[in-house]
């Protein structure tokens, strides 16, 4: 991070919690499920262990709160920077949505349409960011590509199912 001030610690700090909040709201409907509903389904061989989940989820979401960071630095004053987190802030929506929906709702075919939703509002975030901010945007490569291959899981378990 270039010329990073002790002083922004504060703002490092609460980029990274919206994230970890955005991730708490949707696994409110996401444990409970895990044990019984999801277990019951039929899923593909190459399905990652549960387990995996919560290291992965945990990695990508510092990596997007300080992609969060790394924006708002740049001033809330810009327009691009207010669009970039608006984009921001839509895409953890949707992604609380999807955990809503898929293991709340029990909807497969619904998380499906949500997560594809999904991974084109992070694509056109990613840009934005990247525009704003280089690291930024590259940061959030990881995410689309495990979004991606949570959408064709999903689509997988939605054929088997």
């Amino acid at each position: 991070m270039e010329n990073f001030n002790l002083r922004e610690v504060p703002r490092l700090i609460a980029s990274i919690l919206i994230v970890f909040f955005s991730g708490a709201v949707g696994s409110l409907a996401t444990f409970p499920e895990i044990s019984t509903w999801y277990a019951a389904l039929s899923k593909p061989a190459w399905t990652p262990p549960n387990e995996w989940f919560g290291i992965i989820w945990t990695i990508l979401y510092i990596l997007m709160g300080i992609a969060l960071f790394l924006v708002w630095r740049q001033g809330w004053y810009r327009r691009d920077v207010r669009f970039g987190i608006g984009i921001f802030a839509v895409q953890l929506i949707l992604n609380i949505l999807w955990s809503m929906v898929f293991f709340g709702l029990h909807s497969i075919l619904g998380g499906f349409v949500v997560i594809f939703i999904l991974w084109i509002v992070i694509l056109a975030n990613m840009i934005t960011f990247y525009v704003i901010s280089k690291s930024a945007g590259l940061l959030f490569i990881p995410y689309l590509i495990w979004v991606g291959i949570a959408s064709y899981l999903n689509y997988s378990v939605m054929l088997l199912n």
